[in-house]
């Protein structure tokens, strides 16, 4: 420590307990030493860098797999609704027709041709098949997402707003 503290003169030992009146100077550097220093601050940058991409890079797997089997619960669920019997056109016209037929026997004065009308219109308008294949095309585009490198982020967040807009219609429109 010796050259580096500068002490006041011995007459004023009673000074030396005053802020300030001790002060560590600190050498000069050279030009290495600052190089040096430089040089391992951007090792340890880089390092640091490196480390956030590789963690980053496994988060982002991880999340990946999540959606992949979050698709393909949806793909399933959409299949099934496809495939049910109540979906077929033989079943929707037996309902209508069972439907109308109490209707009429209510002995209440209905138009038996407008009846029908209003009932091919509520099927037509209950038809599902749309919103199945939206959502087949939504699961494909992220999948599709998935695979590229391009950031997805946003993109996987326009498709599931979209894939929730066409479940909670088939969910509205579904018996």
């Amino acid at each position: 420590l010796q050259g580096m503290i500068e002490v006041a003169p011995p007459r004023a030992e009673a000074l030396l307990g005053i802020k300030g009146v001790l002060e560590l100077i600190e050498p000069e550097e050279t030009t290495e030493q600052v190089s040096a220093r430089g040089e391992a601050m951007l090792s340890d940058l880089e390092r640091a860098l490196l480390e956030l991409v590789a963690v980053r890079t496994a988060e982002g797997g991880r999340l990946e797999q999540i959606v992949l089997d979050q698709l393909a619960v949806i793909e399933r669920l959409t299949q099934r609704i496809a495939a049910l019997p109540a979906r077929s056109i033989e079943a929707v016209r037996a309902r209508l027709k069972e439907q109308v037929g109490r209707l009429l026997e209510s002995n209440v004065n209905f138009d038996e041709a407008r009846l029908y009308q209003e009932a091919a219109m509520l099927a037509a308008r209950a038809d599902v098949e749309e919103e199945l294949q939206r959502i087949s095309s939504h699961v494909a585009a992220a999948r599709e997402l998935l695979a590229g490198d391009a950031p997805a982020g946003r993109r996987l967040d326009f498709l599931a707003q979209e894939l929730n807009r066409e479940a909670n219609t088939l969910c509205s429109k579904a018996s």
